[in-house]
């Protein structure tokens, strides 16, 4: 048996902080037990009865061909009779979509002078389709 002399044993000068850690934690599942689970909830007046009809959006398809003429719903038409119907277009409150579908080979003057007429006829709802065709370029 080995004694300790006075000399060697020195008091300790820190805190014991694992009881005040378990006391933590156990205020704090009691905290989270006794919370009430809150739900979001947000009030709506639905529509009663049956809804209406739904109506198919209205759109106008603007075809560049390789040769460069220009194809409203698939009638030919000149870049000036185009630019009176897409300024036609944008008088419209609720302007209709604007498909552009340049054939793969189209040159990129004409489809650009078409983007520009559009812009000026302040048409807001234009979009490119058939941009799959270019997957081989």
């Amino acid at each position: 048996m080995v004694a300790f002399r006075s000399q060697d044993w020195t008091p300790k000068s820190d805190i014991n902080t694992t009881p005040l850690v378990d006391v933590m934690l156990v205020l704090l599942i009691m905290f989270i037990i006794t919370v009430p689970i809150q739900t979001h909830a947000v009030k709506l007046d639905l529509p009663q009865g049956r809804p209406p009809a739904a109506i198919a959006p209205m759109h106008n398809t603007i075809e560049v061909t390789a040769a460069g003429q220009v194809l409203w719903n698939a009638s030919p038409m000149t870049l000036t009779d185009l630019s009176r119907q897409l300024a036609a277009v944008g008088e419209i409150s609720e302007q209709p979509e604007l498909h552009l579908r340049p054939q793969a080979e189209a040159r990129y003057d004409v489809v650009d002078e078409i983007l520009a007429m559009t812009k000026r006829a302040q048409v807001t709802r234009l979009g490119f389709v058939g941009n799959e065709q270019y997957a081989r370029f």
